[in-house]
């Protein structure tokens, strides 16, 4: 497997297939075209035999930069279970090392069970909200008004 950076002509593809590897959950107008433009040397593309396998989409917070944000992370509905994410997020953790950062974080849907799983094995401790759903704590309206995500940090 390969790690490359993104280039804006990535962004078609990554479209392309965002609905698909979320079980038709309409994810793509939360990825804007802006982060393939002006957030490419943290952005990341998997490929394996020039094939796109997944991609990850972070960036240095300009507020902190002691901090680095995960936005988007997705391995082919095909090739999960293989050691794929871990690979990626160890590539964005020790690039965000070598940029100075301290912690990376992110946040997920409380929908998306999979992915708390995945952050929580990853070593990512969940902030606390102000509420508990299915016992696990929640931001209630973070991204708006009935938008209630599950907050992680990580410290690297």
């Amino acid at each position: 497997m390969l790690i490359r950076t993104a280039a804006e002509s990535d962004y078609n593809e990554v479209i392309s297939v965002i609905n698909d590897w979320w079980g038709g959950r309409k994810m793509a107008d939360m990825l804007p075209h802006l982060f393939f433009k002006h957030f490419t040397d943290t952005c990341f593309i998997l490929e394996e035999k020039g094939e796109m396998v997944g991609f990850l989409v972070g960036f240095i917070s300009q507020t902190h930069p002691d901090q680095a944000y995960i936005h988007f992370f997705g391995v082919s509905p095909s090739k999960r279970r293989q050691g794929y994410g871990r690979k990626a997020y160890q590539f964005f953790f020790d690039m965000a090392r070598q940029r100075g950062c301290k912690s990376v974080h992110s946040v997920t849907s409380i929908v998306n069970k999979n992915s708390i799983a995945y952050h929580t094995g990853m070593g990512f401790q969940i902030e606390e909200g102000d509420r508990l759903i299915d016992g696990i704590s929640v931001h209630t309206d973070y991204d708006g008004k009935g938008i209630d995500l599950v907050v992680f940090s990580r410290m690297i």
